[in-house]
């Protein structure tokens, strides 16, 4: 009798072993988003004037502010001039455009004429040193820069005035603490995004970033244990960039005569998509440097964004993280709200009996409380009553789409960026390749009205602008 009921038992192991897998892999996932909820009330609700603010200009290290420039991006005055306004005594401003025809060319001239006691000036021309027009569009500022330390920032993004004197306090931390600690290479920010038109793409971008893109961004930059950086606003040392070559080797086994043959400093990252990442992630796999993030946020204003756009560019730097980290990126589907919810509601009812419709009522009740309190600890107040049903109408189709796009995504290797058609190859470099840089094939549908942006054109002949 003993041996008829084994084979009735085994089958049943199998469902409770994945019903525990299920839920140890729900409680963890809610471990990291508590801890970027409390990571963003701690850090980021109390932003203290730092000393260097009104330190003499000779005691302080100097910054030069590299901001890349492409086009009209919303609110651009205002972005740009939030870097003139800057309360630090040591700076310098250099703004970087590839084409002299650049629209963005006369905001900056009259950024410069309204603040002349800011040492400030233009640099027309790029210098195409790899496929990623940013890169190209910044290396003669990154060349030419005055000073050591360079903030490099995006023009769609602008900063409060206390910013880059607390970026310093934390990228010039001492090291010599118990237990020590490592340098400090990158400091960088948080992106709080602001929809200023109302098109359902920068919606839903505006509410995927103050809500689960901060929310894992903090966690993990809590945790540190990996590098995980984006470029929208960085500080970092040129002199440190020098010393690597985008291999993410350790120095100690890279220091060849090969090696001197590489190329090193921005140069190197030019063969990048996403130079921002590869350029934290060299600094703390090649120099076992670490980076911190400051407690300002940079705020990211989102113009005409439709749907499509939206689609587009999160499929995009998903393709391009699966050749980066592949692993993470076949999991990423299990850390979503709704995949996530429904492996703890069939393993909680199958442990415990638990009703679906009731846990998944609670679940995303708890979850949207979480992503509504790291976007008030960002924004510096409760999310205002008027946007309300826009938000959790976007926070809403922003859940339900993760898991199309992510299929999307995993289908190909070719990305739209800047009007330009790319293959992502291994470790996320990138090639040119022939198309009109528009999407086709099932989804042709969504960007029939997509905004095209001209491409980066090289000058045949360079010259700054002061």
């Amino acid at each position: 009798m003993e041996a008829q009921l084994e084979p009735d038992q085994s089958p049943s192991l199998f469902p409770f072993i994945f019903a525990i897998i299920g839920l140890v892999w729900y409680v963890g996932l809610w471990s990291i988003g508590l801890l970027g909820c409390r990571t963003g009330r701690r850090r980021y609700r109390m932003r203290p004037r730092s000393p260097l603010a009104t330190a003499p200009p000779d005691s302080i290290p100097g910054v030069s502010i590299l901001r890349p420039l492409k086009g009209l991006d919303a609110n651009l005055y205002e972005n740009l001039e939030s870097t003139f306004t800057q309360e630090y005594p040591d700076f310098e401003i250099i703004l970087s455009v590839a084409d002299e025809q650049d629209q963005a060319l006369p905001i900056a001239r009259d950024l410069i004429s309204k603040y002349p006691s800011i040492s400030a000036r233009i640099i027309i021309g790029e210098e195409v040193v790899g496929v990623n027009p940013k890169v190209n569009n910044l290396i003669r500022s990154y060349r030419e820069a005055t000073h050591d330390i360079l903030w490099v920032i995006d023009s769609g993004v602008s900063v409060a005035p206390g910013t880059l004197a607390r970026s310093v306090d934390l990228l010039e931390s001492p090291t010599y603490t118990r237990p020590p600690k490592r340098r400090v290479a990158v400091v960088h920010h948080v992106p709080f995004a602001s929809a200023t038109e109302g098109f359902l793409g920068s919606r839903i971008e505006e509410a995927f970033l103050n809500t689960n893109h901060a929310k894992m961004y903090l966690a993990i930059n809590t945790v540190s244990i990996e590098s995980c950086v984006v470029g929208k606003s960085n500080l970092y040392r040129r002199s440190d960039l020098e010393r690597v070559n985008g291999s993410l080797k350790p120095r100690a086994h890279t220091e060849s005569n090969d090696d001197r043959d590489c190329t090193h400093g921005l140069a190197a990252f030019g063969k990048f998509l996403a130079e921002d990442n590869m350029i934290a992630s060299a600094l703390w796999h090649e120099l076992d440097l670490r980076h911190d993030l400051s407690c300002d946020v940079v705020h990211v204003a989102i113009g005409k964004m439709f749907l499509s756009d939206y689609v587009w560019r999160r499929v995009r730097w998903i393709r391009v993280r699966k050749h980066m980290v592949l692993a993470a990126t076949i999991m990423e589907p299990f850390t979503e709200n709704l995949m996530a919810s429904s492996i703890a509601a069939a393993s909680l009812r199958y442990l415990f009996g638990i009703p679906i419709w009731l846990f998944l009522v609670v679940h995303h009740a708890a979850w949207l409380w979480v992503d509504l309190d790291v976007y008030e600890s960002l924004a510096g107040h409760p999310l205002p009553a008027d946007r309300r049903w826009w938000f959790f109408t976007a926070w809403c189709l922003r859940e339900l789409l993760a898991l199309p796009i992510w299929f999307l995504a995993m289908l190909g290797n070719e990305v739209i960026w800047r009007g330009k058609k790319y293959e992502v190859l291994r470790a996320g470099e990138v090639k040119g390749t022939s198309g009109d840089g528009n999407h086709g094939g099932l989804f042709r549908l969504f960007t029939r009205w997509r905004q095209q942006d001209s491409h980066y054109q090289p000058l045949p002949s360079n010259h700054s602008d002061t």
